[in-house]
């Protein structure tokens, strides 16, 4: 986005820092601001004195506040600012314009964004559009990217937030005959800057490789602690333990529900194993736990990672389709419906599905921490 090296944007910024300014420092201002994003220059200033704003200036900071220009530490910080991903030219026109469609929509059911960034790999232009590959058993696997956008604002959506994110997503969706997949993210602000302290993985990868499509200028982001590996090995470890643990221990109680012909109840434990299976690989990947509990949702998160888990509940059928549904209409059904049903072929059908998801789970997710291993020896 910057062709200009820093060393000469300094070389004109000292040229303007005279206590009066001149008609050519003036140009030279405004020559400047060429390279600035428009919010960092509020309007009550000249563009004289907007020169004299930043302060702050630097990948993680929006502290614009007017000081004497004898207290400038600009030069310090513009090589970081130069490097700020603001820019998604690089990408097909029209992702660019699904992105800004996307934020356009985000700001209208969101009223208190203060960012959008796009992460992933859209970001890192890594993306696939369209993928085939053929599977184990000679089907094909068809894998697409996802448009993955963190919402950051002033206070946590809380009950709320699943509303919004399926109203923005149905929103995005309309009118397209084949729209991509959007992974919403929404943290606050208090919450994304404890986490960007405390050297949490996904925040930090999200904030350092990701791209503003949107920033407010009302909010300042902490500088990310960066983890070494040992860390990074140990809390994955942990994370893993838990989880994991916990699926196997609502894949037992289905076990027991099974041999007591409870298949509602079993169905209901099923959903639990592999809402947790699926939970533990971005956890392991990116220490990131996601909130939702939909299972198709939670797959698609595990493909950034792996496409062995895309088998593991194929739809190629009505039989395979209807029992997929079954398992996750389960999580809401088997507690509030008395009428749901579930058949000892359907959970048949089922258990084998679970403690293969179990196993490709179990094995990718050491796989991965055993990579975070050698790397600590590095």
């Amino acid at each position: 986005m910057f062709a200009v090296r820093y060393k000469e944007l300094f070389t004109l910024y000292s040229y303007v820092r005279r206590s009066t300014p001149s008609s050519e420092s003036l140009w030279i201002a405004s020559f400047l601001q060429l390279f600035v994003p428009g919010r960092l220059v509020p309007p009550q200033y000249n563009q004289y004195r907007a020169m004299h704003a930043f302060q702050s200036v630097g990948k993680y900071s929006n502290n614009y506040l007017f000081i004497r220009h004898s207290d400038m530490c600009f030069w310090k910080k513009l090589h970081i600012f130069v490097n700020m991903k603001r820019s998604i030219d690089f990408l097909p026109g029209f992702v660019q314009s699904d992105l800004h469609e996307l934020a356009g929509l985000i700001r209208e059911e969101i009223s208190d964004v203060l960012m959008i960034i796009l992460y992933g790999s859209y970001a890192k232009n890594t993306y696939v559009i369209h993928d085939v590959r053929p599977g184990p058993n000679g089907e094909t696997t068809e894998y697409h990217s996802d448009y993955d956008l963190m919402v950051v604002t002033r206070k946590r959506l809380g009950e709320r937030e699943g509303t919004v994110e399926t109203r923005i997503r149905n929103r995005f969706a309309e009118g397209k005959a084949e729209p991509t997949k959007v992974q919403l993210v929404s943290e606050s602000i208090s919450k994304l800057n404890n986490a960007l302290s405390q050297g949490h993985y996904f925040y930090v990868d999200a904030v350092n490789e990701g791209i503003l499509l949107y920033d407010s200028g009302e909010c300042e982001l902490a500088t990310p602690r960066e983890l070494d590996f040992r860390e990074i090995k140990q809390r994955a470890e942990d994370f893993y333990t838990k989880i994991v643990a916990k699926a196997k221990r609502f894949l037992f109680h289905a076990l027991i529900d099974y041999r007591d012909k409870e298949y509602v109840e079993g169905a209901f434990f099923l959903h639990q194993a592999a809402e947790y299976l699926l939970k533990s690989v971005p956890l392991v990947f990116e220490l990131y736990r996601h909130k939702e509990h939909e299972l198709k949702f939670l797959l698609d998160m595990c493909r950034k990672h792996t496409l062995e888990l895309a088998e593991v509940f194929p739809c190629r059928t009505k039989w395979e389709k209807h029992v997929f549904d079954q398992l996750c209409k389960a999580y809401i059904e088997a507690r509030y419906n008395d009428n749901f049903v579930v058949t000892k072929e359907e959970i048949d059908t089922l258990l084998p599905r679970i403690e293969l998801l179990r196993d490709i789970v179990e094995r990718v997710c050491r796989e991965r921490i055993a990579y975070y291993d050698r790397q600590t020896g590095k």
